[in-house]
C-alpha cells in the first residue's frame, strides 16, 4: 500500500489560481473591460467601477458621490421606480448593491450564471439611464441624513470619521464619504447631473466580469450595453497634503461605557515598494486573533472585547491603525501597552516563525475570500482602476514570500516615530492633557 499524501486546501486553491486567466480589453473611447472566467462556479458577477469618490468633491457638495450612488436605485427609463429596479433581481434571487469610498464608486449584480444577460442589462441600466427624479431626491436626502445620524450614534463608526479628520484635516481626504447633514441638505438635482456628466465617463469607468460566462460573447455584450457612455475627460482629485511634525490627538467627549480609540501612524500609498511589508507588520501587531496586541490587550489583560490593527493604502496616502474598545478605567493602560508594542517591534527583529505565521495567514485568507465571483471582480477591477496594473494572487504571494525579518524592522523604524503618531478617542473624558502626555515612542 502506498503512503497517503495529504495536501493542504491552500495547495489546491493556489494551483487553481495558477490556471485562472484574466483579460483586459480597452475600447476606443477608453472604457476598460476586465474578464475573469471561472469554471468551478455557478455564479457570475457584473461589477462597474468608477474612479471617483469623496476625494473628488468640493466642500459645498461633500457627499455627492454617495448621494448619486443612492439615486441610481430610484428609477430608470426602463425601470421607473425603486420597486421595479429591485424586483428585477429579487425575482431570480440575485445579490446586488453599490458602494462609495474616497477614491471609487461601484455597482454590482451577482446572479446564477444563466441570468448573466439580465445582470448586465440591470447594471448598465441604472448606471446609464437613471432619471434622478426630483421628488425621489428629496426623499433620499432624508434617508442619507438618517444614515449620517446612524454613523454618529455608533461610536465604532463615528471613530472612523474622526480618524480621517484627524489625519487629513480640512481637505477632501479628511471629509466624511457620506458628507455632512449641512452639505447633503444643499445638494441639488443639477449638482448631481453635473457630477454625473463629468465623472461617469468612459475613461473613468471599468467593467469587470467574473464567474461563469463565455468570454468573447460577454465582451461583445458589454460593448453593446455601454455604447452610450460619455466621452468627456473626467476631473482629477486634489493631491492629499500630509503635514505633521508632532503627535496629533482628537477627543470627542461622550458618555459611553467603554472608550473607543484609534491609534496609529501615517504609512504608505498603493505604489510604495514596502506596502506589502507594512501589511504583514499590521497583521503581526493586530491582524489575527493570535496577534501581539490581541493576545495582550484581550487575552492577558482582559480590558477589551475588540481590538484589531489594519493597514489602509490609497493612491496618494496610507496609514496603520489599531482600533479598540477599552474599559474606561483602563484606557491609559491600553494606550501605553499599544505604544509599547509599536516601539518593541521597531527595535527588535521578529522571529522567523512569527513572520512565517503572518505570511501564511495573509496568503491563506486571500485564497479563501477569492473563491467567490464578486470578490474576484473587486480584486481584479480595483487593481486596474487604482493602479492600472493587475497582479494575480500568485504574483502577490511571491512578493510576501520575499519579505524578511529585516524588512519588517526597517519599515517599523520608519513609521513608528512620534511625529507620525495620531490618536482619536470617543469616551467620557473632557481633558486632553493626560492623553497627550502618553503620545511618545
Amino acid at each position: 500500500m502506498e503512503k497517503e499524501v495529504i495536501l493542504s486546501p491552500l495547495f489546491f486553491i493556489r494551483h487553481y489560481f495558477d490556471s485562472t486567466m484574466f483579460k483586459k480589453t480597452t475600447l476606443k473611447n477608453g472604457l476598460r473591460i476586465i474578464t475573469v472566467p471561472q469554471k468551478n462556479t455557478q455564479a457570475v458577477t457584473v461589477l462597474v467601477l468608477v474612479g471617483t469618490g469623496s476625494k473628488y468633491e468640493k466642500k459645498e457638495i461633500n457627499g455627492i458621490s454617495h448621494f448619486l450612488e443612492h439615486m441610481f436605485f430610484k428609477g430608470t427609463r426602463k425601470r421607473p421606480n425603486l420597486q421595479a429596479v429591485s424586483e428585477a433581481l429579487d425575482k431570480i434571487g440575485g445579490i446586488y448593491n453599490a458602494f462609495t469610498s474616497e477614491e471609487y464608486t461601484g455597482y454590482f449584480a451577482k446572479v446564477e450564471a444563466s441570468h448573466f444577460d439580465l445582470a448586465l442589462d440591470w447594471v448598465s441600466d441604472i448606471f446609464l439611464n437613471s432619471t434622478l427624479p426630483e421628488k425621489e431626491i428629496e426623499k433620499e436626502r432624508g434617508v442619507i441624513i438618517e444614515e449620517i445620524n446612524m454613523y454618529y450614534d455608533v461610536p465604532m463608526s463615528y471613530l472612523q470619521i474622526l480618524w480621517q479628520a484627524l489625519l487629513y484635516g480640512d481637505q477632501p481626504a479628511g471629509w466624511p464619504v457620506a458628507g455632512t447633514k449641512e452639505s447633503v441638505s444643499k445638494i441639488s438635482r443639477q449638482d448631481l447631473i453635473n457630477y454625473l456628466k463629468t465623472q461617469y465617463v468612459a475613461q473613468n469607468t471599468l467593467i469587470c466580469l467574473a464567474g461563469k460566462f463565455e468570454e468573447s460573447s460577454a465582451i461583445k455584450k458589454v460593448k453593446k450595453y455601454f455604447l452610450e457612455i460619455g466621452f468627456e475627460k473626467p476631473k482629477e482629485k486634489l493631491k492629499v497634503i500630509e503635514k505633521q511634525t508632532k503627535p496629533n490627538l482628537i477627543l470627542h467627549t461622550r458618555e459611553t461605557d467603554q472608550t473607543h480609540l484609534c491609534i496609529g501612524v501615517r504609512g504608505y500609498n498603493l505604489f510604495h515598494p514596502q506596502k506589502y511589508t507594512l501589511e504583514l507588520l499590521g497583521t503581526i501587531l493586530g491582524g489575527m486573533f493570535s496577534s501581539r496586541l490581541s493576545l495582550i490587550i484581550r487575552g492577558k489583560l482582559g480590558i477589551a472585547y475588540y481590538i484589531s490593527t489594519s493597514v489602509e493604502a490609497d493612491t496618494d496616502a496610507g496609514y496603520l491603525v489599531t482600533q479598540a474598545g477599552i474599559d474606561n478605567k483602563n484606557i491609559e493602560k491600553a494606550i501605553s501597552v499599544i505604544l509599547k508594542e509599536y516601539q518593541k517591534i521597531s527595535q527588535k527583529r521578529i522571529s522567523k516563525d512569527e513572520l512565517k505565521k503572518a505570511k501564511d495567514y495573509t496568503k491563506g485568507k486571500m485564497a479563501l475570500i477569492l473563491e467567490t465571483s464578486d470578490v474576484q471582480a473587486s480584486f481584479y477591477g480595483l487593481q486596474e482602476l487604482l493602479k492600472k496594473e493587475i497582479l494575480t494572487p500568485e504574483e502577490i504571494y511571491k512578493k510576501f514570500d520575499k519579505i524578511t525579518e529585516n524588512d519588517i524592522l526597517k519599515v517599523a523604524k520608519d513609521i513608528f516615530r512620534p511625529e507620525k503618531l495620531n490618536l482619536a478617542l470617543i469616551g467620557p473624558f473632557k481633558e486632553k492633557d493626560k492623553f497627550e502626555k502618553l503620545l511618545t515612542l
